[in-house]
């Protein structure tokens, strides 16, 4: 059996796209003959994870393969300063150290929350170890233009979330004419201020706006969105339900009629696929990964960032126009099932590691 160890930062058990990502591949690995652990580095202000990286690498010592995530890549990268450099693939093979070195990215170099001056010194710890891995497993396209030159494989992620449930969806409209759902921490590169404001625009009797997702991940912006949430052009038409489990998403998807989140920097966007693969059409900004999975006007509505104007005019023909609607949703269905599966996704990237376990580097 492939023993693979996976090192990541803080808890495994956080609901954003990359430890999502994690937990699934655990999950399904005895189904493909490996085994994969969780390993986290603490999640202590930056840089001091560093200092306690090397005792949790020691603790992966009897893996096959040691993957290290993307938001864990600058921490790790001074315990593998000396590790040797992949060179050409035959000489890899010739040279490589017993143990071999994977990333695996949900995010660009430097990351994606972060400013100045944690953002480029990062950058450069991360490159540092990229530049010593044997492969990197990219969960989106959107990531290659970062590391050119560089062993790069991408494994996107699965669009299903759960099991569809039973029996008749919940009235997520509650009197009025469509329900919208949005499913994301409330950070501000998910843009929940934008899609507040934009949804303030439409008659107060025309949709009902439904948030999941973390409430607590940046204070002072959930603050400002409380704030927003209690204006009176909002007042009982948001419905805030913070973090769900798996089963409450995949509820959430089978009883709302369009799924939007304005997210500014999304590489790839699993909530996306996974609201196409259950029929909603999608909105959003034309940013990061989106414009890779819908086209404007087909499987959804992508607009330019920022577009508050044009957001509340989709928002409005969607949950006024039924006809227009259900054409959309049939598209995103289609497009959605043609995404890959969790099981998909886990036979490539346990496929992909098991060739480096075998000797080889090419994906």
């Amino acid at each position: 059996m492939l023993a693979v160890t996976l090192v990541t930062l803080g808890s495994p058990e956080q609901l954003t796209g990359g430890y999502l990502y994690h937990r699934r591949m655990a999950e399904l690995a005895p189904q493909h003959g490996a085994r994969l652990e969780l390993l986290a580095v603490p999640a202590l202000p930056f840089p001091l994870p560093a200092a306690a990286a090397g005792q949790v690498l020691r603790r992966a010592a009897r893996a096959d393969v040691l993957v290290v995530d993307s938001i864990a890549a600058a921490f790790v990268a001074p315990w593998c300063a000396f590790r040797r450099l992949p060179a050409t693939p035959t000489a890899a093979r010739r040279s490589r150290q017993p143990r071999p070195l994977a990333a695996m990215l949900h995010q660009p170099p430097g990351g994606i929350d972060h400013g100045w001056p944690r953002r480029p010194v990062q950058a450069a710890l991360d490159r540092s170890l990229y530049r010593r891995c044997d492969l990197l497993v990219l969960a989106s396209e959107t990531l290659t233009a970062d590391l050119l030159g560089l062993r790069t494989v991408v494994v996107a992620p699965g669009r299903d979330v759960a099991e569809r449930p039973a029996g008749p969806p919940a009235d997520l409209r509650q009197g009025r004419r469509a329900a919208l759902l949005s499913v994301g921490n409330w950070v501000a590169r998910k843009g929940t201020l934008d899609l507040l404001d934009a949804f303030g625009r439409l008659p107060a009797d025309l949709a009902t706006l439904h948030l999941v997702g973390r409430t607590d991940v940046d204070p002072r912006y959930a603050e400002r969105v409380r704030s927003r949430i209690g204006g009176t052009d909002l007042t009982g038409r948001v419905v805030v339900h913070g973090p769900v489990t798996r089963g409450e998403v995949a509820s959430f998807y089978a009883s709302a009629d369009v799924f939007v989140l304005p997210s500014y920097r999304e590489p790839y966007g699993t909530v996306y696929g996974e609201a196409m693969a259950a029929g909603l059409p999608v909105v959003g900004w034309r940013a990061g990964n989106l414009a890779h999975l819908a086209q404007d006007g087909v499987e959804g509505r992508v607009l330019d960032p920022g577009d508050i104007a044009g957001l509340a005019s989709a928002l409005q023909r969607l949950a006024a126009d039924a006809g227009y609607r259900r054409r959309l949703a049939t598209a995103a269905l289609e497009r959605g099932r043609r995404l890959p599966t969790w099981n998909d996704t886990a036979r490539h990237f346990f496929g992909v590691l098991r060739e480096l376990a075998d000797g080889g580097i090419s994906a």
